[in-house]
């Protein structure tokens, strides 16, 4: 077994994100060229939901890495509180 450093880990988590991100972006050029009066194919519909779940799931499994190399390094307070500027509850 292969012990990754945690930069190698970070590495790997933001290529994953980027990864799907780009799938995502390939699949949503071909949008924009269908017909706005047009109907969307099944298979299209279908290849979408699996694009954006997996990029959903690419970039919720980044942001946890990057929060529990925060926490690791007792940081995590401050960066979830200069995230939630400008927030309104």
């Amino acid at each position: 077994m292969v012990d990754l450093t945690e930069i190698e880990a970070l590495r790997a988590s933001v290529r994953g994100a980027r990864s799907s991100a780009a799938a995502l972006g390939d699949a949503a050029q071909r949008l924009e060229t269908m017909d706005p009066h047009g109907d969307v194919a099944d298979a299209d519909l279908e290849e979408l939901q699996r694009l954006t779940l997996a990029n959903a799931i690419a970039a919720q499994a980044l942001r946890g890495f990057i929060e529990s190399m925060l926490k690791r390094r007792g940081s995590i307070a401050a960066a979830v509180h200069a995230g939630n500027e400008g927030l309104e509850e």
